[in-house]
């Protein structure tokens, strides 16, 4: 050490007093145990934090593959069960003046028929609600439900549009075709007048005429069968439509229709209004439908009343089959328990999920289960009607595989819904058949809708 860093260096050992040096402190072996213990302890925990982590990453990483796993079958089983089918714009209907409501073209989605199925055709009315003046016909008017200027380039085709024959067996090679819905009125209307204010073209019928009729060009003009069915609101247009599109096509055609929860009824709501019934009569009313519907049952009634099936489907001459749950998740939500019969939303959790109604919401969803038995039993008896009523809390079941056809699809009396259209359309035996009441039916896929 040089003399010069020896004058500055600290006195050792400290002076007395206590006085205590900032620099380094002497060895004391009870410290240097403390120091020890409290170094494994941190150590420890620290290990413990990295097991944790590990582990925590580990069941992350181990729900993820799940997930993953998951999705991937869901993709390989959506690819298989179905495809997708490009649209086709009807040109021709606009020059008829046949267009949807903000005047442009018809449209529908077509998959050719193969093999034996060629000259088959499966002609299927997309659904989608009613709109009922000018205000609810504007909001659609820049939809895909008023404009194919708005509907989606391709669509899914499953279930009774499968292209497969252990997902559709009766119907997978026919040509199958699905109609886009843009007049709001179930292809009824026909109003020359066009209001500049609004623009609005109301008319439904010429574009239900146009579509047909192109079809007819393409081919249908030579077919063996042919079938007019739909969903919902297109459903319901299968039932007004059912004899019109039989007169469309060839005589020597074998014709037959089926409506998909399509069988909407006339009854109260649940504040004791009868809602759907003068919205109905707006909707004809608006779209001057009057003239389109048939007239066995305007000149009877008031023509709103004639949008309903009960007043129409016994005078249907062609062959039909209805397929509808007996508490359609459509009709609960808006012709039972509407919003504006439900201000303060107490049907709200009851409508998202039937396993969420109340003892009393139950028993009126039985009553009007009951009102819908009471006038469907005016189908009759005939075999060349038949129907497959579930008792299921849902709304279209032959656009979807998991209720069409499959290991897990809705059964009733032992068949699904494919095998008992399919069994019914060539007459190899009749179905009417009628569920028992809601429990019991544990075939069911029952909708639960986001709240």
């Amino acid at each position: 050490m040089s003399r010069a860093a020896a004058a500055t260096a600290p006195p050792w050992p400290p002076a007395a007093g206590g006085a205590r040096w900032s620099g380094c402190r002497p060895f004391s072996p009870e410290g240097g145990r403390r120091r020890d213990q409290l170094r494994g302890r941190e150590s420890e925990r620290r290990w413990d934090r990295l097991r944790t982590q590990r582990l925590a990453r580990r069941k992350m990483n181990g729900r993820l593959h799940q997930w993953v796993l998951i999705l991937v079958s869901l993709m390989i089983l959506l690819r298989t069960e179905s495809f997708f089918v490009d649209i086709t714009y009807v040109q021709s209907a606009v020059a008829k003046g046949a267009v949807c409501l903000d005047g442009s073209p018809p449209a529908y989605h077509f998959d050719k028929g193969f093999g034996a199925g060629i000259n088959n055709w499966l002609v299927h009315i997309e659904g989608g609600g009613w709109c009922n003046n000018a205000t609810t016909c504007l909001a659609r008017k820049s939809t895909r439900l008023g404009s194919s200027k708005q509907m989606a380039k391709q669509v899914v085709f499953s279930g009774i549009f499968s292209n497969k024959p252990q997902f559709n067996p009766d119907f997978y090679n026919w040509n199958r075709i699905k109609v886009r819905y843009c007049d709001g009125a179930s292809f009824t209307g026909d109003v020359e007048a066009v209001n500049p204010a609004t623009g609005l073209y109301y008319r439904g019928a010429r574009v239900f005429v146009a579509v047909v009729e192109d079809l007819l060009a393409k081919g249908m003009s030579h077919a063996q069968n042919a079938v007019l069915s739909g969903c919902s609101a297109g459903g319901l247009t299968s039932i007004l439509h059912c004899d019109r599109f039989r007169s469309l096509v060839p005589a020597t055609t074998k014709v037959k229709c089926f409506a998909d929860a399509g069988f909407f009824i006339n009854t109260k709501d649940v504040s004791g209004a009868q809602h759907i019934e003068q919205f109905y009569n707006d909707v004809v009313t608006t779209h001057g439908s009057a003239k389109n519907l048939p007239q066995f049952c305007t000149s009877k009634m008031k023509p709103g009343l004639c949008f309903f099936p009960q007043n129409m489907v016994q005078g249907i001459q062609t062959p039909i089959f209805l397929v509808n749950a007996a508490y359609d998740s459509w009709q609960i939500k808006n012709i039972l328990a509407p919003g504006v019969a439900d201000p303060h939303g107490l049907w709200h959790n009851c409508k998202t999920d039937i396993n969420k109604c109340s003892t009393t919401q139950l028993q009126v969803m039985q009553d009007f289960r009951t009102q819908f038995l009471s006038v469907l039993s005016g189908v009759g008896n005939s075999a060349s009607k038949g129907y497959f009523i579930n008792s299921c809390y849902a709304h279209c079941q032959t656009e979807m595989q998991e209720t069409w056809l499959r290991a897990d699809a809705p059964v009733l009396n032992g068949k699904n819904i494919a095998k008992a259209v399919g069994d019914w359309y060539y007459d190899r035996s009749p179905f009417q058949k009628i569920d028992c009441p809601y429990p019991c039916d544990k075939t069911c896929h029952n909708r639960v809708f986001e709240g």
